[in-house]
């Protein structure tokens, strides 16, 4: 096995160039053209690698070896997934989520309305993970409240967007997060806590501008919060007690608790919570939640649309995805494309900052040429992992960059999935609410101050204590 490792061939600079850039056309037309979802594109180009590398003569055990390294890296991210989706669903059953929404909208303020707005939709995407629903449901009635009052649409959608983003981002249920620090094997939590070296002053900096520019002398019209709110009163429990789980995952990642328990502990004290909040709850049913995901019956289409999510089932989806990125990755570095590549970038980048600025570019590069959020994780934290490596640079320094300039960014990109849904979903154009999307503009900048002046960069050395 040896001596068949030795003559493989090696693949030159221009072959590695000319192989990536053929991956990147097929699946951005895939995804911007033809306006699918990215699992089939992953698996075309994982077909025409192989095809590329058989021609070139590499043996079966390298493309076997490559498939089994990129996968092996994501097993642990798997199964945190699979939990996270029975998470989500307790979660709702057990009036957590829609505790939160019901607290978080009475922080809505008529004389502030844009930061009350950008407030609230942090709290609710932190609790559920997802920008999208964000945006979806209560993204689309605040911007109706907000025309009523003559806001700008496009403030409005910024701040929406802004406050949904900074949501998933920090949420331990997003896939997005989720996503960033598996691709780099970082410890979901501990990535999480670094995240808050760019995340914070992002957020405060949001938060600032839309104090500046968001104050109204105009009435608010409640109607519609106050149907929300009642709809959520009649159909979940409501009360403190829903806080407990909360207070519990921060605890964990306080006392540095693996993310594996920590899922464990909180769907064992939602369920707990399900029983005694309906005692003659059976116990299939728990399980048909946990497993296919809580459906909403309230009547109302924004309640039912935000709360009927989550279980085991609807993270199959995300899983396939991973496989395929992990493996895609794996080739790539097992028949030597990726080094072939970053070879001689890697050589030119002598400081930490400079490695940071590279991430992030490289995540605004595909944003921008592929249009797609999870592959502007899944290309850049595959090519720059053997160099953070050899920087003594912690995984979470490179998961960080990631999320900075890969997720928050695809919100920016007219033809990026997730512009194109906001814009769509919000009927605001993605170049009008652009300037207002202050966390995601701010991001990667305060990620590349990070990485030039030190400031909340781990080193591996110092990896435990993060």
């Amino acid at each position: 096995m040896m001596e068949n490792e030795v003559k493989e061939p090696k693949v030159g600079l221009t072959e590695g160039i000319i192989v990536l850039l053929f991956m990147l056309l097929i699946m951005g037309f895939s995804v911007i053209k033809l306006g699918i979802s990215p699992q089939i594109p992953i698996l075309l180009v994982i077909l025409l690698l192989i095809a590329w590398a058989k021609v070139r003569r590499f043996s079966w055990n390298s493309v076997n070896q490559g498939i089994i390294d990129g996968i092996s890296t994501g097993i642990i991210p798997m199964f945190i997934f699979i939990l996270i989706g029975a998470l989500i669903s307790s979660w709702i059953a057990a009036g957590v989520i829609p505790s939160l929404m019901v607290y978080g909208f009475h922080l809505i303020s008529a004389e502030w309305f844009l930061p009350s707005v950008f407030l609230v939709c942090t709290i609710v995407g932190t609790a559920i993970g997802s920008a999208f629903t964000v945006v979806s449901t209560i993204g689309i009635a605040f911007l109706g409240m907000g025309l009523t009052m003559g806001i700008n649409p496009a403030m409005i959608a910024g701040a929406v967007i802004s406050g949904a983003i900074f949501g998933d981002k920090t949420s331990p249920l997003s896939d997005s997060t989720n996503l960033a620090s598996a691709v780099v094997g970082a410890d979901l939590f501990s990535h999480i806590r670094n995240l808050m070296w760019s995340t914070i002053p992002a957020f405060f900096t949001s938060l600032i501008v839309f104090f500046l520019i968001g104050r109204t002398n105009a009435h608010l019209n409640t109607a519609s919060i106050d149907k929300t709110i009642n709809v959520l009163n009649q159909h979940f429990s409501i009360s403190l007690w829903a806080f407990l789980p909360i207070v519990l995952m921060f605890l964990c990642a306080w006392r540095k608790i693996p993310a594996i328990p920590t899922l464990f502990i909180n769907i064992t004290v939602a369920v707990g919570m399900i029983f005694v909040q309906a005692p003659t709850t059976k116990v299939q049913e728990i399980v048909n939640i946990l497993t296919n995901g809580f459906v909403s019956h309230s009547g109302n289409k924004n309640v039912d649309n935000l709360l009927t999510r989550g279980g085991i089932t609807s993270m199959m989806a995300t899983i396939a995805l991973i496989i395929s990125a992990l493996a895609l990755g794996g080739l790539l570095m097992k028949f030597g494309v990726i080094d072939a590549v970053m070879g001689p970038l890697s050589r030119k980048l002598q400081s930490d900052g400079s490695m940071i600025l590279a991430v992030v570019l490289s995540g605004i590069g595909v944003n921008i040429f592929v249009g797609e959020q999870y592959l502007s994780v899944i290309l850049p934290g595959n090519a720059f992992k053997s160099t953070f490596d050899k920087a003594k640079l912690a995984p979470v320094a490179l998961s960080r960059a990631l999320e900075d300039g890969g997720t928050v960014i695809n919100y920016l990109i007219p033809w990026g999935v997730a512009g194109v849904f906001a814009a769509n979903t919000l009927q605001v154009p993605t170049i009008d609410y652009l300037p207002f999307a202050i966390f995601s503009l701010s991001s990667p900048i305060f990620s590349i101050i990070s990485g030039f002046t030190g400031i909340g960069l781990k080193h591996l050395k110092t990896h435990e204590n993060v």
